[in-house]
């Protein structure tokens, strides 16, 4: 089959779909739709923005990205199922940036509303503000959305595409399209006839898209089933191509060296790196530096060896300073006040009041593939190959930053050695644009080096909570939360579209405002520090550090309160929220949690619903020779519908092991407005050897499909500090827990 970029600038078949009556979980109606970007030659078909048919065989034009979560393959299921083909039968490609590859679920997630107890109406105006995606060019992968944004979008697309292979098969034969099926990509006479879908390509000009009804779960061959990863392959062999593996003609190599301030340069002098040999060019980016060489290894020490003076930051230039400005906060009126529930500032009569201050530092992605990018600038035209989460936006920027028009601009997507949101940001492909133009003509892959990716990273921020409660008869009756932490979103968004979004910032408060416990007297207040370290969206978001305060908290009101934090929680979730319940019941049953202490070994518990999805956690720790040792873990999700088993336990698994990591040793601090840690040795990451054996339950309670990527990250946290208190009696309200306990390694 032909490139995508040779696909996107070929003349193209348009279908548009409807559905009706027998859609099990509701109709996906494609209104008004996008312009399909996707150019099919001779012999080849378009069926939607979605679905290609050439004689090669059938391919996905997948929007979302694929780093490792798993999302094309089910996507490639979610075809195939309605499209009657099997899975290795779909090859699927990453989609240009187009206004048809909007994601529709992204923007339903900042509903102001707890998510959990929404009513029909709510959900129904969630999806209707997902149409706004459109508008705003979002073609984003990210806030665990690319199930809920394909779940019937890719169905349709499939079940469409389907009949209208049908109906050119029908014309072709003379016979009714409803007499024939559709088995193994191909058409089915009553006498037995097979026509190939692409044999039939050519034949859907004209062909009109009838109504489709899509199938129900119980007649579903490949959904619900645990099925091959069709990225694994290549993975294993060496053959995937990732962005830092790309090669082309004539190409050169760089590295850059950005101000470590954020800021920009007084001065450097490049004279004696560029005489090096084998060096080409050394580039002035304005706040930084690249060197263009005929290696990667050589342009690194060759932008390393030039003297350069910055500029100071306009930032907080210490982490104290950092957390100061974050309880200067607190003495301003909230930016938020997501729940109020009751009288939170009384106490009740005979009840025990309690205290307490959490805090937790900046963090880092840390992705195993650093950051890179390659660009080809002729003067007229620029093409970039890169990872990339939002790649409208990164055409857009890498257009201003080249002057071009966007069209002008060709972006190809390439598989990614991890992200967690940290490329979701532009930065490095409008760097490589800006090094491209200064060797037009020449194809430059520009690499980061790890020192150069930890230190200029978009951080998870830091935050502070103060919580108040109160507790009577073995129950909380009062939870009265206020919690400190500059905006994400402010940041992300500017960057994103040119604007700052005003008003309550969810984000702040997501994890702790949201949280289905039926405790009579609830607040939760958020308060928007303001300072400005470059902030990017973290796998989890408000959810990774609020998880922790609010299921922490929960735990020390268990203990005023004398009562089993597993029975407290149960107590408080069965009314309030029967899937939280079942998710902790689940977790009670798997891990044979009694509520009693053995000795040397200590239990925690966690529940934390973020992204639709309840997770509750129980980690199990022992001392040992060598330090604490995590030995088992027990996860319970609620995710609506499981579309994938096997690679919806894996993500919960990889949710929880980067969790941990993050909680036991991970932090960025700063010192004269740069970061402190530069690799792996200072930023230290979760052993093998730590990782506790993970059972994992999931359950399908809820009536709606919900996300998956980042819930199993939120509890992670708080699960181990309550193990480590019910284990040591010391209670750690601060991360990383290593400040506080000695670890196995």
């Amino acid at each position: 089959m032909a490139s995508i970029g040779k696909i996107v600038r070929r003349t193209f078949l348009f279908g548009s779909l409807a559905v009706v009556g027998g859609a099990a979980f509701g109709a996906w109606y494609v209104s008004r739709p996008a312009p399909n970007p996707l150019k099919p030659g001779e012999g080849e078909a378009s069926l939607n923005p979605f679905v290609m048919i050439t004689q090669d065989g059938i391919h996905l034009i997948a929007p979302r990205a694929e780093m490792g979560q798993g999302t094309h393959t089910t996507w490639a299921a979610l075809l195939a199922e309605e499209l009657d083909v099997e899975l290795d039968q779909v090859t699927v490609i990453h989609g240009p940036p187009a206004k048809a590859y909007y994601n529709t679920a992204l923007l339903a997630e900042g509903m102001p509303t707890k998510g959990y107890d929404a009513s029909g109406f709510m959900h129904s105006l969630g999806e209707a503000m997902g149409v706004l995606g459109k508008v705003f060019d979002m073609q984003v992968t990210g806030g665990s959305s690319a199930m809920k944004d394909g779940f019937e979008r890719m169905r349709v697309m499939g079940a469409g595409a389907r009949e209208m292979l049908k109906a050119a098969a029908a014309r072709r034969l003379g016979v009714d399209r409803a007499s024939l099926k559709t088995a193994g990509g191909k058409v089915i006479a009553p006498d037995g006839t097979e026509m190939a879908y692409s044999d039939l390509a050519a034949d859907l000009e004209g062909i009109e898209t009838p109504k489709v009804a899509l199938r129900r779960p119980e007649e579903w061959r490949l959904l619900g089933k645990t099925q091959p990863r069709i990225d694994i392959p290549a993975k294993s062999t060496g053959t995937a191509m990732f962005g830092i593996d790309t090669r082309l003609p004539g190409m050169k190599f760089a590295a850059v060296r950005m101000a470590p301030t954020r800021a920009g340069m007084k001065s450097f002098d490049g004279f004696e790196a560029g005489r090096m040999p084998g060096v080409e060019k050394v580039v002035d980016l304005g706040d930084g530096l690249a060197v263009i060489a005929s290696n990667t290894w050589l342009a690194m020490q060759a932008v390393q060896s030039i003297p350069v003076e910055w500029e100071d930051a306009a930032y907080p230039d210490t982490s104290e300073a950092a957390f100061a400005a974050l309880e200067t906060a607190f003495e301003d009126e909230p930016n938020s006040t997501m729940r109020e529930d009751g009288d939170p500032l009384q106490q009740p009569e005979g009840s025990a009041r309690i205290e307490a201050e959490y805090r937790v530092p900046f963090l880092s992605h840390a992705p195993l593939e650093p950051m890179n990018a390659t660009a080809w600038f002729d003067g007229k035209k620029l093409r970039l190959w890169c990872g990339n989460q939002g790649p409208t936006f990164l055409r857009t920027r890498c257009a201003e930053a080249a002057g071009l028009d966007e069209d002008d601009v060709e972006v190809n997507v390439t598989l990614m050695g991890g992200s967690f949101g940290r490329r979701g940001e532009l930065d490095y492909a409008v760097i490589a644009t800006k090094v491209a133009a200064a060797m037009p003509g020449t194809p430059v892959n520009v690499t980061w080096s790890r020192e150069e990716d930890m230190t200029h990273d978009f951080y998870r921020p830091p935050a502070i909570a103060r919580m108040t409660g109160a507790v009577r008869d073995g129950l909380p009756v009062v939870f009265d939360a206020q919690v400190s932490s500059p905006s994400i979103a402010a940041q992300a968004m500017d960057r994103w579209l040119g604007f700052a979004p005003s008003g309550p910032d969810r984000g702040i408060v997501d994890g702790l405002f949201n949280q289905p416990y039926g405790i009579p007297n609830y607040r939760v207040a958020g308060h928007r520090a303001m300072i400005a370290p470059p902030l990017g969206f973290w796998r989890s978001v408000g959810a990774s550090y609020n998880g922790f305060f609010h299921e922490c908290f929960m735990d020390e009101l268990a203990v005023a309160a004398q009562t089993d934090p597993m029975e407290m929680r149960l107590k408080l979730t069965r009314d309030e929220w029967l899937p939280a319940f079942y998710c902790l019941e689940a977790v009670r049953d798997m891990s044979g949690w009694t509520g009693k202490r053995q000795e040397g070994v200590g239990r925690g518990l966690a529940m934390v619903y973020s992204f639709g999805t309840p997770v509750a956690v129980v980690i199990e720790v022992a001392s040992t020779e060598g330090g604490i040792r995590m030995t088992n873990a027990w996860m319970a999700a609620d995710v609506g519908v499981a579309l994938d088993p096997g690679n919806i336990e894996a993500q919960l698994t990889g949710g929880l092991a980067y969790g941990l990591s993050a909680a036991i040793g991970e932090e960025i601090t700063f010192a004269n407005g740069q970061v402190d840690q530069r690799n792996f040795p200072d930023y230290e990451p979760l052993r093998m050897s730590q990782m506790p054996k993970v059972e994992v339950q999931i359950l399908q309670n809820q009536e709606r499909l919900n996300g998956i990527g980042e819930p199993g990250t939120p509890p992670a946290a708080p699960a181990l500090a309550n193990a480590l208190f019910d284990l040591t009696g010391t209670r750690a309200r601060e991360l990383p827990l290593k400040k506080h306990f000695d670890f196995f390694v």
